[in-house]
């Protein structure tokens, strides 16, 4: 029996127990196969615990083979995946990818899959349970079965893919291994401590009814309870393998900051810091940057020798804990996403004395500070911008990473033109949404002048709205100015967006062609159904003319140059107030008034 937690008793964080058993029963070879995997510390909070059970089918000679590949390569894989994925994406990905390798194993260089070769080749039933924060997460193919005891109370969770004829006769419709692509039944809901999980074959559960499964999630020896109920299985008159696993939650984290960053989350802030000091194995050379929410130091490793920057919370922002969750969330990205053009952070040091993020040191200006440098914007240089940057943004999307603060500011260019992402502060990553929940609402996440539209009516941030960003940066670079103006983010509801017109590029650079300016202006559009469904096809498009993109509309000339309206009226008045004056001064008596203050004054 496991037993397993992630931190000392002190902090309260996921903690099981399990109880497995399996044996042949009335057959000569046991074709089931089970297994679970509980890692520690960090990982126990980012992947959580996977436990899987699989049963070959009984004629194929391969029926174990297949049963033992399957559990054996989810609970290797899964732990492989990224941290920041989420356990759907990582779940689904790796029992697809056990699926295809079986179903080739299976083809042996033949076109299609014979009737012969589904019966005797790597095939078999799949379930899996992983716990991770406070849910449980249940992939499932074929007939074994995931039921939960609450109280006194048994719920199956799963459904057997099994397909009818009649007369007692049925075979399995779905299977691992026996299709290409496989069907993967997958559900996530919620737990509580004192639930028990039972994972079964079904030479078990179709055997046995509910009473004896909830009579055996009430036993503390799990392992007991676990060979207990294949006994009773093979007593009931059972002809199948029996196999059965049990996992007791025994305690659940509290689905917050600590659960992500374990002991580090306790320390406090690091204090501002100045030049000439040494901190926690660092020389601090000067300060990068001064603002409300933190300060950055270029740093040396004083073990390395290297460069890195520090950023630490500023004074107001010291003991607020979501900006301390935005501080480590900075340094967790750039250490776990390898990528030329997104930021990076040096290997973990030893256990820390306070709250910080630590990352690689890019010299060069920011993309707003380049901008400004610009005489005129150079159009190759713009686009080999936007496509390095759409390279990196790719490299956090591929993890389920969304930035949500891309903007001119969050992007450095070296003297070289290579640029790199940073400022993870507002990332949203799926992995560790499922732990502490999303990072922030989105609509404060980024900043309001390259925030996409749905953001400010209450919509979660997506790889499209890093697209927009992507596309006003774009803009940016090209105008100094902003795609819809300064209206956007005045415009919080559907009726006010939907008035927002695009303001065609080359208004304000003439230099930027039509076809350009077409895909720029499908990157940024208010409705995120009309923007491009991936960044590799914005970046094409910007660099290759799409002649199915109409070119933005012109705008009336009123529109376009309003400064001319007012001009023109100024002008007018200017031209009416010179005439009154002279109409006026050819007059030959004075106003009336005048003489009559004169009459009086005479008298």
């Amino acid at each position: 029996m496991l037993s397993r937690s992630l931190y000392p008793a002190m902090q309260t964080q996921l903690s099981v127990t399990i109880g497995q058993f399996s044996t042949a029963g009335a057959k000569e070879a046991n074709q089931d196969f089970h297994g679970a995997l509980v890692p520690e510390r960090e990982t126990l909070a980012t992947k959580g615990i996977a436990v899987a059970i699989a049963d070959g089918i009984s004629t194929s000679p391969l029926g174990a083979t297949a049963a033992e590949t399957a559990v054996k390569s989810f609970l290797n894989d899964y732990f492989a995946t990224s941290e920041a994925w989420s356990v759907s994406t990582s779940g689904q990905r790796v029992i697809a990818a056990t699926n295809s390798w079986m179903h080739a194993q299976n083809l042996g260089g033949a076109r299609s899959l014979s009737d012969e070769a589904r019966e005797r080749g790597m095939v078999c039933t799949f379930s899996a349970l992983v716990l991770k924060g406070r849910s449980a997460w249940l992939f499932h193919i074929g007939d074994s079965r995931i039921a939960c005891v609450s109280g006194e109370r048994l719920e199956p969770f799963t459904e057997a893919h099994r397909l009818n004829l009649g007369g007692g006769v049925s075979f399995l419709a779905r299977a691992l291994g026996s299709d290409r692509h496989v069907e993967i039944d997958h559900l996530r809901l919620p737990v509580s401590v004192g639930d028990v999980f039972v994972l079964s074959t079904d030479g078990v559960h179709d055997a046995l009814d509910d009473r004896a499964f909830i009579e055996a999630a009430a036993n503390p020896d799990l392992d007991a309870a676990a060979r207990a109920l294949c006994e009773a299985a093979l007593a009931a008159g059972s002809e199948d393998n029996l196999t059965v696993q049990l996992v007791r939650v025994d305690s659940l984290p509290q689905g917050g900051l600590d659960d992500i960053a374990g002991e580090e989350a306790a320390l406090p802030p690091a204090p501002q810091l100045t030049a000439g000091r040494q901190f926690e194995g660092f020389a601090i050379l000067r300060e990068l940057h001064a603002g409300h929410r933190s300060h950055v130091y270029l740093a040396r490793d004083l073990d390395s020798g290297e460069r890195v920057a520090i950023k630490v919370p500023s004074t107001e922002h010291g003991g607020n804990a979501q900006e301390l969750r935005r501080l480590m969330l900075e340094e967790w990205v750039a250490r776990r996403v390898s990528h030329p053009h997104v930021l990076k952070a040096p290997p973990a040091r030893a256990s820390r004395r306070h709250a910080y993020a630590v990352t690689a040191y890019v010299e060069g200006a920011t993309l707003e500070q380049w901008a400004h440098q610009q005489r005129e914007p150079d159009l190759v240089a713009v686009r080999s911008i936007v496509k390095q940057i759409a390279s990196g943004l790719q490299a956090l999307h591929r993890r389920e990473i969304v930035h949500r603060d891309l903007r001119p500011a969050n992007v450095i260019i070296d003297v070289e033109g290579t640029v790199t992402i940073i400022d993870f502060g507002s990332a949203q990553v799926a992995g560790l949404d499922e732990i502490a929940g999303p990072a922030g609402d989105a609509m404060f996440a980024g900043t309001m002048q390259f925030t996409a539209p749905e953001i400010w009516l209450g919509r979660p941030a997506s790889r499209g709205s890093d697209l927009w960003s992507l596309g006003a940066v774009a803009y940016y670079l090209l105008t100094r100015e902003l795609p819809y103006g300064p209206r956007l983010s005045n415009a919080t509801t559907r009726a006010a967006q939907g008035r927002l017109s695009y303001v065609p590029a080359s208004e304000h650079n003439p230099d930027v062609p039509e076809w350009m300016d077409a895909a720029i202006a499908r990157a940024v559009a208010v409705d995120p159904a009309k923007r491009y469904g991936e960044l590799s096809e914005f970046i094409y498009d910007l660099t290759h003319p799409n002649t199915a993109l109409s070119a933005p509309a012109q705008r009336p000339w009123l529109a376009r140059r309003p400064e001319r309206l007012w001009q023109a009226v100024s002008a007018l008045l200017a031209l009416a107030l010179a005439a009154s004056l002279l109409t006026r001064g050819g007059e030959a008596d004075p106003p009336q008034f005048t003489k009559i203050q004169t009459e009086e004054t005479a008298r």
